[in-house]
């Protein structure tokens, strides 16, 4: 009997396990869901773009590795905030009309760590 427990407990670590691996992967933040619930409303009343067709133009103009997103209401307009981790170690940050994808500005913080390279 208890490696019948042992087995299911090691079932449900390992389902848990995974799911946090693969919310950790997508590498973006995850709102609660009233946040979420107004997100949606957004999208279906045609306020917001959704959020697979930003990445889409995000990821061809600026590619790089999507580390955050979030959704804000500034100045009564729907605004997506996305952070990317570009090539070469620059964080940047995108804000985003959300209704039409317009890029409204962006910031990019290059890394300054200081690099080791070849024989001395």
């Amino acid at each position: 009997m208890s490696s019948r427990i042992t087995t299911q407990w090691r079932r449900t670590l390992t389902g848990f396990v995974m799911m946090l691996l693969a919310m950790l992967g997508t590498g973006v933040s995850y709102a609660d869901n009233a946040d979420h619930d107004r997100a949606r409303q957004a999208v279906e009343a045609g306020d917001v773009l959704p959020l697979r067709t930003i990445l889409d133009r995000v990821e061809r103009e600026y590619p790089g590795q999507v580390m955050e997103v979030e959704l804000d209401r500034e100045k009564g307009e729907w605004v997506y905030e996305i952070k990317l981790l570009r090539k070469g170690g620059a964080l940047m940050k995108l804000k985003i009309h959300a209704r039409d994808g317009t890029i409204l500005g962006f910031k990019e913080k290059h890394d300054k760590t200081p690099r080791q390279g070849g024989s001395r």
